[in-house]
């Protein structure tokens, strides 16, 4: 792609406006490439996080920025957040970027966008974009699934006072995906009475308002939700559906910043092609000291070869529930030996992993995840198989996903037990059976199909290209370009 003709220069930019989080910053950036690739000018606004920085941001923009000299980012003013308890991260997420608004104001009065794409958690940019008469559309990092399940929100809101925490295992009715456990809803959704929940009420009716959705995912992927949405079944009546566009798969094209990760792929290249099961939870999914005992016993139990990426439990002292954790400290946190017993077939990686290169790697034949979207996609393009042992957000919801209407994982058992805990026994029994049962071969080459469809969908004239080709086009056609 060429960042330096005059034309694109000139050319009113796409504004994208992706929340906090390196999850649905890395989403974003991607979709900025592909729109810089289409020679559109492309801004990505960035706010940063109020909580749980990991310190990865600045590296990452930096490589971004070096590599892709077409797309320009606007860093806004850090902005102060009152004090306040939150459980949940999200309500903090929504809280500073309703305080982002007179500074994104400033900036798009200035760059005079043709578009702005925003997150689902930057609802309150609406509120500017419609000041502003500038057209807005909303990206989903997650699925089209969820994206049926947030449209049709505010009906489950109205038909029922009582809290998904109460239903217990209930299920949840949704036109469009399939039937739930209560227990499985969105985590900061639970309690009615949570700050969270009236705020993802509000971001569910805001929905109504964008020009269109661009989903990162493939119509063949999830064709019942995205025809289901497209019939207009997923909103309350007498509300149209804005257009759903299917631009996706898009996943890191490639792992920037300081630490790539070569020790890992190093040792990868010494093991055979297929053998081993990854093991990475997320960006800020962190186990207890209990539950990570109980993995490694799993693991060494399992006969199998793995990679694992350990991260420091969670602090007990709230008021370092966000906080960027220390460096694991595996001699404290794996059994006596552990570490001895499996050098022969397994690593242990202190908090990152390049997940993306360790999945496509010829090495790699299972992926323990937590179900978190960008996750669940490059485990599609790369072909790899998956168990399912969701953490947080809307984790729980993407396994039943998975496992009932895509047939692309299968869940562990435990992890929604009342005290949460997945046992050695279970890990042992779940990789053994992944990588070498007839069932896990048969969820291998489900996974192959999909893996077929998704690059097909990504093709010159595949149903994701070709979807993105017309919205580029109507935009320029809009913009008289």
């Amino acid at each position: 792609m060429d960042g330096g003709s005059a034309t694109t220069r000139a050319r009113k930019p796409v504004v994208l406006y992706p929340s906090p989080g390196m999850g649905h910053l890395v989403s974003m950036i991607e979709l900025g490439k592909i729109f810089a690739a289409r020679d559109l000018a492309v801004t990505v606004v960035v706010v940063d996080p109020p909580y749980g920085n990991t310190g990865a941001t600045g590296p990452f923009l930096a490589g971004v920025s070096a590599a892709n000299p077409a797309i320009t980012f606007h860093r806004l003013p850090k902005v102060e957040l009152p004090p306040a308890a939150c459980k949940h991260h999200e309500t903090l997420t929504f809280e500073v970027t309703r305080l982002s608004n007179p500074n994104l104001r400033d900036f798009l009065a200035d760059a005079n966008p043709s578009v702005l794409v925003i997150d689902f958690f930057c609802n309150a940019a609406l509120d500017v974009a419609d000041e502003l008469g500038v057209p807005s559309y909303m990206f989903c990092t997650s699925g089209a699934e969820i994206l049926a399940f947030f449209l049709y929100l505010p009906v489950l809101h109205e038909q029922t006072t009582v809290s998904f925490g109460e239903m217990g295992e209930e299920l949840v009715h949704v036109p469009g995906i399939p039937s739930y456990p209560a227990t499985h809803s969105v985590l900061p959704l639970m309690e009615r009475d949570d700050p969270a929940y009236a705020e993802f009420i509000k971001a569910a009716t805001d929905l109504y308002r964008v020009q269109g959705f661009l989903v990162n995912t493939f119509r063949s992927l999830e064709p019942r939700a995205v025809e289901t949405m497209v019939a207009g079944s997923c909103t309350p009546p007498g509300v149209a559906t804005p257009p759903v566009y299917c631009i996706g798969p898009l996943i890191k094209s490639e792992e920037v910043g300081e630490n790539r990760g070569e020790e890992c792929l190093a040792w990868l290249d010494t093991q055979p092609n297929g053998s081993v099961v990854f093991l990475c939870f997320g960006s800020i999914g962190r186990f207890s000291a209990e539950q990570i005992k109980e993995v490694a016993s799993g693991l060494e139990a399992s006969g199998q070869r793995f990679m694992w990426v350990v991260r420091t439990p969670p602090s007990d002292d709230p008021a370092k529930k966000f906080d960027k954790p220390p460096e694991p400290d595996l001699d404290a946190l794996l059994p006596r030996g552990f570490l001895e017993r499996t050098k022969d077939r397994g690593l242990v990686v202190k908090s990152w992993a390049p997940q993306r290169d360790v999945l496509a790697h010829r090495s790699v034949g299972g992926f323990v995840t937590h179900c978190g979207w960008n996750s669940v996609l490059e485990a599609i393009m790369a072909g790899v198989p998956m168990l399912a042992w969701p953490l947080y957000a809307e984790q729980r919801m993407n396994r039943v996903f998975l496992e009932k209407e895509m047939g692309l994982a299968v869940a562990v058992e435990g992890y929604d037990d009342r005290d949460g805990l997945v046992k050695a026994e279970e890990v042992a029994a779940k990789v053994r059976w992944l990588m070498e049962s007839d069932g896990g071969r048969a969820l291998l080459e489900r996974t192959l199909a999909a893996m077929r469809k998704a690059k097909e969908a990504l093709r010159d004239g595949g149903e994701s290209e070709a979807t993105l080709t017309r919205l580029v086009e109507s935009w320029r056609k809009a913009a008289g370009a």
